[in-house]
């Protein structure tokens, strides 16, 4: 993190702090949390943001996290082209439909126009399918399952909200072709446990599982499963992840005709699958356990878990530097992402710029310290006055402050938890829905499931909202809808009421569903 020099009324003067209220003022705070704990830049390109060294430091441990999952389970990393021809994306109608607003497309190479028109991945089925068609070709040849790396460009018309909703992010997406539905359908659920450890295990973040509705599926899929976060500070939901099992849509004779002969020397298509893994999750962090001074980053993706700060008196420096050179190897050496911080600033500038940039723990090492062998740490999930703790600097430290780090995460997820628990209110009746959504919450709610309702919902939920005026957020940057939609059906499920009605039409009720205003 290096010094800032102050400019009077410039873009780039120091300010260590975050004036917007996160409660009050969500979107204001969200960019000035990103700008300011210099996560993010802008670029000339609207909707477009550089990520910079403390935002890809998280990335890389959520690549390396997931990345060891998918490897362990069998699946070998790829790379395909970032330009898809017009021909391939447009061979299969509801896939196109789903995308086709947010194509951008390529139609001149310097002075010349192309040919024909070329695509810039929204997503890359119809890239790799025709490839794959020539990889398959025996039941041997299954299962198939790759996976990449790499960035996605969806030119949005709506109003970006850089990590949630940006033209181009980073991701993984896995592809796989089975011989059987049971094989598929184990890997939709196995990827998806793997997006819930990610969240849950590395971000601190609580998610809910479950199945996207018919009118919400990834298009041209059989079935779209879900990770579902909530954002307890506005009320809404984000899709943290999906897997999906497409079928034998992309496989079949119409669209990219994937056959292989099986034992029996018939031919067959596979039933394929895809799974993704976005930039997205950042954003998710930052907005569930950021506070009103900025980041709180969990312990195990904060690119520095501890920062430790020498205090000097009466030029008294020597001894201090000393032990907080000591102590800082200690440190490094059991694997904990540790550093000293010897810029030449005032300690209280430094723990405000600490704070800001959500340090997880901060170490004080003054001259006392170095007498009694002892040091104080600050935890930055509390409040500063509030439980500092004092440890002796011994061969059992590092132990002691892994421990703390792992305290640490569990108490991020917990205070989560209960929010989204608190925040996710039961409803039976359609007079219920909007007035709990306007407490800021998510709404479980028994469902028919059909298309037509959830397109009912929607419409009169907007409406509702608009006649209310709970539409009012004092969003800065995007402006976010009234309207409810589907987030997922939960796999976990209570019994259904007695009744057993829809809460909005009144037909046979299906399912306890989760609804709620998303991104």
């Amino acid at each position: 993190m290096p010094p800032k020099a102050k400019q009077q009324g410039s873009e780039k003067s120091a300010q260590l702090g975050i004036e917007a209220d996160k409660e009050k003022q969500f979107g204001l705070w969200y960019n000035q949390v990103i700008k300011r704990a210099e996560l993010i830049d802008n670029y000339d390109i609207s909707g477009c943001y550089i990520l910079r060294p403390g935002a890809y430091a998280i990335w890389e441990s959520i690549q390396s996290k997931l990345d060891g999952f998918i490897k362990k389970s069998g699946v070998k990393n790829t790379y395909f082209p970032l330009l898809v021809s017009e021909a391939a994306l447009t061979k299969e109608k509801s896939h196109l439909e789903g995308f086709s607003p947010e194509v951008a497309w390529v139609t001149k190479a310097g002075n010349s126009d192309l040919g024909a028109p070329v695509a810039i991945r929204p997503t890359s089925e119809t890239i790799m399918y025709p490839i794959i068609a020539r990889w398959i070709n025996s039941h041997r040849d299954l299962p198939l399952r790759i996976n990449q790396w790499t960035n996605i460009v969806r030119w949005e018309f709506k109003d970006a909200v850089p990590f949630i909703r940006s033209r181009e992010f980073l991701w993984q997406e896995g592809h796989s072709a089975f011989a059987s539905q049971k094989e598929a359908d184990d890997e939709v659920m196995e990827i998806l446990d793997y997006y819930r450890q990610v969240y849950e295990d590395l971000l601190a973040v609580p998610v809910v599982p479950g199945k996207k509705s018919e009118n919400e599926k990834f298009a041209g899929a059989a079935y779209t499963t879900t990770v579902e976060a909530f954002i307890p500070a506005n009320g809404r939901a984000v899709q943290g992840a999906t897997s999906h099992c497409l079928g034998t849509t992309f496989s079949s004779k119409e669209m990219f005709n994937i056959t292989y002969y099986d034992e029996n020397s018939e031919t067959k298509h596979p039933i394929q699958n895809s799974w993704g893994f976005t930039t997205r999750s950042i954003g998710v962090m930052i907005m569930v356990h950021g506070d009103n001074k900025g980041l709180v980053l969990p312990p195990r993706v904060a690119p520095t878990q501890v920062v430790i700060l020498p205090i000097h008196f009466k030029g008294k420096t020597e001894a201090v530097d000393e032990k907080a050179a000591q102590v800082n190897e200690q440190l490094l050496a059991a694997g904990i992402r540790s550093e000293v911080d010897s810029r030449p600033y005032n300690p209280g500038w430094k723990h405000n710029d600490h704070e800001l940039h959500g340090v997880p723990l901060r170490i004080e090492i003054g001259p006392r310290d170095v007498q009694n062998n002892t040091l104080v740490i600050a935890r930055r999930d509390k409040p500063a006055k509030e439980d500092k703790i004092s440890l002796t600097i011994d061969e059992n430290l590092s132990q002691k402050i892994a421990d703390l780090l792992d305290q640490m995460h569990n108490d991020l997820f917990q205070k989560a938890k209960t929010a989204l628990e608190n925040q996710t209110l039961k409803v039976t009746k359609w007079e219920e829905f909007v007035p709990s959504l306007n407490k800021q919450a998510i709404v479980l709610a028994p469902w028919c499931e059909a298309i037509e309702c959830e397109e009912r919902i929607k419409k009169q939920s907007r409406e509702e909202s608009e006649q209310a005026g709970s539409n009012d957020d004092e969003e800065v940057g995007h402006r976010l809808t009234g309207a409810a939609k589907s987030l997922c059906i939960p796999f976990k499920q209570d019994p259904l009421p007695e009744e057993g009605v829809c809460f909005c039409c009144g037909a046979k009720a299906v399912s306890w569903t989760l609804f709620g205003r998303s991104y």
